[in-house]
């Protein structure tokens, strides 16, 4: 080869170059470049928006007017590029650990997800695949109740705020066992992808714009985390059985159970006066507290308790109507929950959630009554 022959194969090396490096800097840009950039970079879990701690994550109530949350979300984009799958989670089916995944998943598809086919499969993905991330507990019963014994609040909010105790037909379980166990055993719903957080599209939680917006299935937005904690790599906890049972999970009494009433440590100083009721037991913090109510006033009762939460982030005031049933602390056990009249909940975004006993309160809209066994 000439000279002049080698220096303009080297030229045209150096075009080449550039050209590949301009093409995938177009193709990162338009697959949404920031986060793909930072998926070898993994900040802190505690430096993440919407973790696991903060109660409740998945809410289904909000001080903001539904149109406005609606309007709030349509403004944030999906994610541009194409949402790839999950990886296939896959359960021996012999053995107590399959049943009582199937079991968890199946509740908490119908809890969240009604009837909704697609709906119940996109619930059941994001538990699984919480299940392998490391923000979150080790088996699928575990993220399922994770947080329902704690006074920071739920994950599920039906698992604390009285919806344990809905009934479901046989039909609806049996529908909802097949999803599970297809589910449990290589199925996955990719349209959701790695997505680990997501909440209805009539609320705004403060962590919504921080996550990549994946989908919609539904009335649900589905979410992932930002940069690495939100690719495949993150999902990297093996499963390895050790499933709780779900009728403990649930709070079901033993024969052996000692129910902890109405002992409680004396009230905080700074406990605000509130009218129509009293402060049975109050977290500091604002995070947990007891209320007995004393009339029939729902507006009372909620407004009594954003007194008691003041400005605190995350709060949780619960109510009964007879000082008998209130628990000296969490968690709750079954004669406390079967006995709750009132259920209030906050997350940081001012996202609330409201429930009542509708055989106490009257002309409480029949979405926000707290379900009972039939």
């Amino acid at each position: 080869m000439s000279r002049a022959q080698a220096k303009l194969a080297t030229v045209v090396a150096l075009i080449l170059c550039m050209v590949i490096a301009i093409a995938t800097v177009l193709a990162l840009s338009l697959s949404g470049a920031p986060d793909l950039q930072t998926t070898t970079k993994a900040t802190p879990i505690s430096a993440l928006p919407g973790l696991p701690g903060e109660a409740p994550v998945l809410v289904t109530a909000t001080t903001l007017p539904p149109g406005d949350a609606r309007a709030r979300n349509a403004a944030d984009p999906f994610f541009s590029a194409k949402v790839a799958p999950a990886a296939p989670f896959r359960m021996a089916v012999a053995g107590s650990d399959f049943t009582r995944a199937r079991e968890c998943l199946a509740l908490a598809a119908m809890a969240e997800a009604g009837p909704s086919d697609a709906g119940q499969r996109a619930v059941i993905q994001v538990i699984l695949n919480r299940v392998r991330h490391p923000a979150f507990a080790k088996t699928v019963c575990g993220v399922v109740f994770e947080g329902s014994q704690r006074e920071t609040g739920c994950q599920f909010s039906f698992t604390c705020d009285g919806s344990l105790a809905r009934q479901y037909g046989a039909q609806a379980w049996d529908a909802a066992r097949t999803r599970a166990t297809l589910a449990l055993t290589g199925q996955v719903f990719a349209p959701v992808g790695n997505a680990t957080h997501y909440h209805t599209d009539w609320v705004y939680p403060y962590w919504s714009p921080k996550l990549i917006k994946l989908t919609q299935v539904d009335t649900h937005l589905f979410f992932r985390w930002p940069g690495y904690w939100g690719t495949p790599d993150a999902m990297r906890i093996g499963y390895r059985g050790g499933e709780p049972d779900l009728a403990l999970q649930q709070g079901e009494a033993t024969s052996a159970e000692v129910v902890p009433f109405a002992t409680f440590a004396p009230l905080p100083a700074n406990t605000p006066k509130i009218s129509s009721g009293q402060v049975a037991a109050r977290d500091p913090s604002g995070r947990g507290n007891f209320l007995l109510i004393a009339n029939r006033d729902a507006a009372q009762t909620v407004a009594n308790a954003r007194k008691l939460c003041g400005t605190t982030p995350t709060c949780k005031v619960l109510g009964w109507t007879e000082g008998s049933a209130i628990p000296a602390t969490f968690p709750l056990p079954p004669a406390s929950r079967k006995a709750l009249q009132f259920s209030y909940a906050r997350d940081p975004s001012g996202a609330e959630i409201t429930l009542y006993g509708c055989d106490w309160f009257a002309a409480v809209p029949r979405d926000q009554c707290i379900p009972r066994p039939r």
